[in-house]
């Protein structure tokens, strides 16, 4: 029993979250910025140093806002944005930029590398994913292409949250469920496939560069003197082995089961569930990752969220109140208008170039009410394209577990559970992937004692159980008429998807 600290390096910010095991309780959280480098041409990046900035800020912040000696912590867990590249030289010291998830500069490279796989087909058989452009895989390959000097130097690869771990712990190590997420990795057999990392670089660098993996429940050691001076720690605090947002955020809502499905409502829409054996997807657009709890988390994505519903409250003046009011106004199905709302293109279906697009427009029907509410249900149609995805691949779902912004709008929560015909609620947490870190780190934490005698799942469940609380108020069951109007416009949005997009 003790304070843990969780720690979730995302693309805009990092945030700390402080837990007492003894207590039940969040202490504390803290968050810091960090900004991001952004060009037209596809390149998203960040320096490694911004993030070590931002978590001491944070972590000064949670220590305050909880009220503790930071020496009370006995482990740390981090979480980190998937998918990135972090060069090192021998020196430990960063060789460029890290390359992001949402970076598009490589999108060449990962063509090329489908390709020599042998395509789509070929890529899921042997991998158990297929490549994409925001994996690790096609960011090495273009640094190889355009940086050889870089290229040359490199004596590590790391992912962002492995990056922090080697900060704090001076140790090189990358975990299953995070490294799942490279490309590099076969799901299958959870360990580094030699097949890919030979397209990339068949001289040796690469694979020389590539670190130990280890598994979800070892520790990546004890925070180094210097980094415990730095930020008050014990220098016996243990670093937990961490993982990718999207594993942390599994743990941090409780999907640590078959069953249950979490879907975030953010800048991107995320779909994912726990699966105890790696399943066989119907469709690349599944990507069958590795969990953070011994386990596999098919996940989908789709682009277009809070960031096309940002673009039409721009558009029309509108604050967030207001906004959810004009979606209220709108009768279901916004009187006939229908939004395929790709601004940023789209992960699911696979249409990076496409474009948004309103439908069914007239001279009584164009107002903006039924333009925000075509927008969001559209939005919502495309996350039961994903969802239809996880069915057909023998994924049971009975019950949708909401996060991200727009999950706190009371009428958007509505609009899901009747087009997904499924039960939906909230959590009162809503830093899901800082707080499965933490529950990771007591959980950790707990097993390494001499005197733990019990089950690593049932600690690890009943530590989840005690931090991950739903919110009752926010329970929302299926309109069955709603329902039945729903699917009949769902299929009118799958028609409309196929004739412009997917018969081209």
């Amino acid at each position: 029993m003790g304070i843990y600290a969780g720690v979730d390096c995302g693309t805009q910010s990092t945030k700390v979250i402080l837990i007492d095991t003894e207590m039940g309780e969040i202490l504390g959280s803290g968050s810091a910025p960090h900004p991001l480098i952004s060009e037209s041409n596809g390149k998203r990046e960040q320096q490694p140093e911004w993030w070590i900035s931002a978590f001491q800020q944070a972590f000064s912040n949670a220590i305050k806002n909880a009220g503790i000696m930071p020496e009370k912590i006995h482990a740390i867990s981090i979480s980190g944005q998937q998918h990135g590249l972090v060069v090192l030289d021998k020196a430990g010291d960063p060789l460029y930029p890290a390359k992001l998830w949402c970076d598009t500069e490589t999108n060449d490279e990962n063509e090329t590398l489908l390709a020599e796989m042998g395509g789509v087909e070929a890529c899921l058989e042997k991998l158990g994913l297929v490549l994409a452009t925001g994996y690790t895989a096609s960011k090495l390959l273009w640094l190889k292409r355009h940086q050889p000097e870089v290229w040359r130097k490199i004596d590590t690869v790391l992912l962002p949250h492995d990056y922090l771990n080697y900060w704090l712990s001076g140790n090189k190590v990358m975990e299953f469920g995070d490294a799942s997420g490279t490309g590099l990795f076969n799901i299958y057999q959870r360990d580094w496939d030699q097949r890919i990392i030979r397209l990339i670089d068949d001289s040796g660098v690469l694979e020389k560069a590539l670190p130990r993996l280890i598994q979800h429940n070892q520790v990546v050691g004890t925070v180094l003197p210097e980094v415990a001076a730095i930020l008050g720690l014990n220098p016996n605090t243990l670093i937990a082995a961490g993982s990718g947002d999207n594993m942390m955020g599994a743990i941090g809502t409780g999907n640590i089961e078959a069953g249950i499905v979490t879907l975030s409502l953010g800048t991107s829409g995320t779909l994912y569930a726990y699966s105890e054996q790696p399943i066989k997807p119907i469709s690349a657009a599944i990507a069958n990752f590795c969990s953070a709890n011994n386990g596999w988390l098919p996940l989908i994505c789709t682009m277009n969220v809070t960031s096309a519903t940002s673009l039409v409250q721009d558009l029309f003046q509108l604050n967030l109140v207001d906004f959810n009011q004009q979606l209220k106004n709108a009768s279901l199905g916004a009187d006939g208008v229908m939004m395929l709302p790709f601004f940023n293109g789209e992960r699911v279906p696979s249409l990076p170039t496409a474009k948004a697009s309103i439908h069914g427009l007239d001279n009584k029907n164009f107002t903006s009410e039924n333009v925000c509410r075509a927008t969001v249900e559209g939005i919502t149609f495309g996350l039961r394209y994903g969802l239809a995805l996880f069915k057909q691949s023998g994924i049971d779902i009975s019950q949708i577990r909401l996060i991200g912004g727009g999950a706190k709008s009371e009428i958007w929560r509505q609009i899901v559970a009747n087009i997904m015909n499924c039960e939906v609620i909230c959590l009162r947490n809503s830093e899901a992937a800082a707080l499965g870190a933490a529950i990771q780190a007591a959980w950790l934490h707990q097993l390494q004692q001499p005197n733990q005698s019990r089950d690593e799942k049932a600690l690890f469940k009943e530590i989840n159980q005690r931090f991950v609380v739903l919110d009752k108020t926010t329970l929302t069951l299926p309109n069955m008429s709603c329902v039945a109007q729903y699917n009949d416009i769902y299929f009118k949005y799958v028609r409309l998807l196929t004739e412009y997009y997917l018969e081209k």
